[in-house]
C-alpha cells in the first residue's frame, strides 16, 4: 500500500475531448472513466473563475479526475470554460461573465447525455457554481454540488428554479470563506428547501489542505454505496503527475469581476 499525494494518479480510462458550442465554439476537455467497470455516476465540474486562474485542473477538480474513477467508481468531465487555458489547452472563445458560459454548460451537458454517462451531477466552484446555478437547470441533471458558492452572478430566480426543480443541492460552504461564509449562507440557500449547507470547519475558499474532505462529501452525494472516507493509500499501479506549471494558478485569490453594465 502506498499513500496517495497531492499529484497521485490512480489508474483511469482518460480520454482528451472536444466539447461544441451551439455558438460555434471548440472547448478543450478530458472525460476520465473507471478502467474495469461502468461508471455509477458522472460529476461534470464547473472550474473557478478563469480570469483569474480558475481552470478545468484547478486542484479539486484536478483530483477528481486523478483518484474518483479508481476510488469511487465515478466518470469525472472536465473542461476549461470560453477562453480558458490550462495545460491541456485553451477553449476558444472569451469570457463572458456566466452569461454567454451558459453554452458552454450546455455543450458538457449534452456530450454527458450522449455518450450515456449515468446520474449526472454538476460540480461547480466559486465561478462555476454561479454557472450550475444559472444554467444547469436540465431534465438529465439528477443533482448540484456548490463549492465556496459566492452567490455573485446568480441571482434570487435562479435559487427559485432550483427549488421548484426539487432536485438535491448541496453547498460546501468554508467556515473562512473570502465572499459567503456559512451564517449568511444557510439564509441564501433557505429559499431552496432541499438545499443542504455544510459548513467546513477550518476551510478557506481554495480548500488547500482540504481537498479529501470535499471529494469524501462529494462521493458521500453522488455515489452512497461507496464507503467514505475515501482510501488515503492505493495497493495497485499509480504514477505522478507534473503539475509544477500550476503552481501560480491553485493560490490565486478568485476575486469577483463585476459584471459590466
Amino acid at each position: 500500500m502506498a499513500p496517495i499525494r497531492a499529484n497521485s494518479v490512480l489508474p483511469a480510462r482518460r480520454e482528451a475531448i472536444t466539447l461544441h458550442t451551439a455558438d460555434g465554439l471548440a472547448l478543450v476537455g478530458e472525460l476520465a472513466l473507471p478502467v474495469d467497470r461502468d461508471p455509477v455516476g458522472t460529476l461534470v465540474c464547473l472550474h473557478p473563475l478563469p480570469t483569474h486562474g480558475g481552470m478545468m485542473d484547478s486542484h479539486i477538480f484536478r483530483k477528481a479526475g486523478f483518484r474518483l474513477p479508481a476510488l469511487a467508481g465515478l466518470a469525472v468531465l472536465r473542461f476549461n470554460t470560453r477562453g480558458t487555458s490550462s495545460e491541456q489547452g485553451t477553449s476558444e472563445g472569451s469570457f463572458d461573465y456566466a452569461d454567454a458560459e451558459r453554452f458552454d454548460v450546455a455543450a458538457a451537458l449534452e456530450y454527458a447525455e450522449f455518450h450515456d454517462l449515468p446520474n449526472i451531477w454538476v460540480v461547480g466552484w466559486s465561478f462555476g457554481t454561479d454557472l450550475a446555478l444559472m444554467h444547469a437547470q436540465d431534465p438529465a441533471v439528477a443533482g448540484a454540488i456548490l463549492l465556496s458558492p459566492p452567490l455573485r452572478y446568480s441571482r434570487p430566480e435562479h435559487l427559485a428554479a432550483w427549488a421548484e426543480s426539487g432536485r438535491p443541492l448541496t453547498a460546501l460552504v468554508p467556515e473562512h470563506d473570502d465572499y459567503l461564509q456559512p451564517p449568511e449562507a444557510r439564509e441564501r440557500f433557505a429559499v431552496v428547501p432541499q438545499a443542504e449547507v455544510v459548513a467546513v470547519e477550518g476551510a478557506k475558499h481554495l480548500w488547500v489542505g482540504d481537498a479529501e474532505t470535499v471529494l469524501d462529501q462529494i462521493v458521500a452525494r453522488v455515489a452512497p454505496d461507496v464507503d467514505v472516507p475515501l482510501p488515503r493509500e492505493w495497493d495497485g499501479p499509480m504514477t505522478t503527475a507534473d503539475t509544477s506549471g500550476y503552481a501560480d494558478r491553485t493560490t490565486a485569490v478568485f476575486k469577483e469581476l463585476p459584471r459590466p453594465e
